[in-house]
Parts: structure tokens; sequence; C-alpha cells
């Protein structure tokens, strides 16, 4: 079957260049440039990939992701978000309402494949935002002026599960360095733990990236989310 992407976006020239990008890969696309006329769509047929512009007149890109993610159809379609917003405090709107990934413009074609790559092979798994990726690397957990050394057991774009030995109350907020590979800059924010696995494992939030950091994991992640789909 034919797979299909729905673009919505007050940007013409955004729109045209996602288009043509998605063809080329052999995706056909509805383009619409005023979010009203997606309420319906969304709720009428089933869509391989959605890109939502994340500032338009109501309802904007995170609006009508919360209505996708409660509907019939599209619970479990990739959801991008566009936007020239490079503050957490977006990104972090944006991951509470349901989407998947971030793709900050003006958009860059070589990341926007990279996307595509992924969602691909990826309908009907779960949410590409909570998506973990078994992976043991050293994170430094810090909380006023103790510091606590940890190693993960999964990450994802919006989270980690660690090993401790000392495990923190749920609810405390810690600065994050997260260290992905040898030889690079660790991934650096802040989160709250928000469960308690065992004696020994916390789970935690990251609610605060700075873009930078933010397309650094996402970048990271990527190949290895491919991988599982």
């Amino acid at each position: 079957m034919q797979k299909r992407a729905l673009i919505v976006d007050d940007e013409t020239a955004t729109c045209q260049l996602i288009e043509k990008v998605l063809s080329s890969v052999g995706i056909e696309s509805l383009v619409m440039t005023k979010s009203t006329e997606a309420v319906d769509i969304l709720q009428e047929g089933e869509f391989s990939v959605v890109f939502l512009g994340y500032r338009m007149a109501f309802p904007d890109g995170a609006e009508l992701t919360r209505q996708m993610r409660n509907s019939g159809f599209n619970r479990m379609t990739p959801v991008v978000l566009m936007s020239d917003d490079q503050t957490p405090h977006a990104m972090s709107q944006g991951f509470e309402a349901g989407a998947s990934f971030f793709l900050y413009k003006p958009i860059d074609k070589e990341r926007l494949l990279r996307l595509v790559g992924t969602t691909q092979g990826s309908m009907g798994h779960e949410r590409r935002r909570t998506r973990r990726v078994p992976l043991r690397s050293r994170v430094q957990l810090r909380i006023g002026r103790q510091e606590i050394e940890c190693e993960t057991v999964d990450v994802s774009m919006e989270g980690i599960l660690v090993k401790t030995a000392k495990a923190l109350p749920i609810g405390s907020s810690v600065n994050i360095s997260l260290h992905l590979s040898k030889g690079t800059q660790p991934v650096v924010g802040a989160g709250c733990v928000v469960r308690l696995v065992g004696a020994n494992q916390m789970g935690i939030h990251i609610g605060s990236l700075a873009l930078s950091e933010s397309q650094k994991l996402q970048e990271f992640l990527l190949p290895m989310i491919s991988t599982q789909a």
C-alpha cells in the first residue's frame, strides 16, 4: 500500500520542501496550510507520518498532536513537529503532547531524510519519543553539591533508566551528564526522578535540554531506533 504523509504548516515553502523530499523516497503527501482543515482529515484516514508546524493559528501543532493521540486513527503514527522555537520549553511541550521528533527550521534536508528513514520502517510500534534503546553508558547525576555515578540501562528521547548504588526519592530534580560514547562530549541537561525499580534503578524524565544537546541525543539514537523497527 502506498505510504501517505500529511504536511500541515502555514509556510508554503516549508511544505513544498518536505513534499519534494518525501516524494523522492516514494511517499505521497497531502499538504495543508490551514490547521483547521487538518482536524477532520486526521479523523478520517491513517497516515504513515505526519509533519506539523509547531506555531500555527489554533489548532497549533501541539494541539493537533494531542487530538491524534486521543483518536482512533493515527494514535501510533509518528509525528514530527517543525519549529523555529529553539527553547527547551517548546520541545518539552511538544513531547508532552505526544510528538515523536522535532525538526528545527530552517529545515535541513539531510536531517529530514534521516527522520523519514526512521519513520518508514517503524509504523505500528510505540511512539518514537518513548522508544527505549538498551544502552550501557556512564551518567553523572548532580543534586545540590552531591554527585552520583550511575550507568544507563536504556535511553530514550525523553528519559533514561539508570543503575545506581544510591537511589534518590521520586520527585528529586537532578542535573544530568550523559556520556553516550568515548571521545565525545556528554549530553547535558536537567531531569526529575519519576520512578524507582527495585532497590538500585531509577527512571529519570529528561525535562530540559538545550537545542544542541537534544539534537546530539536524537542523532545518536536514530540509527538504533531504525534497527529496532
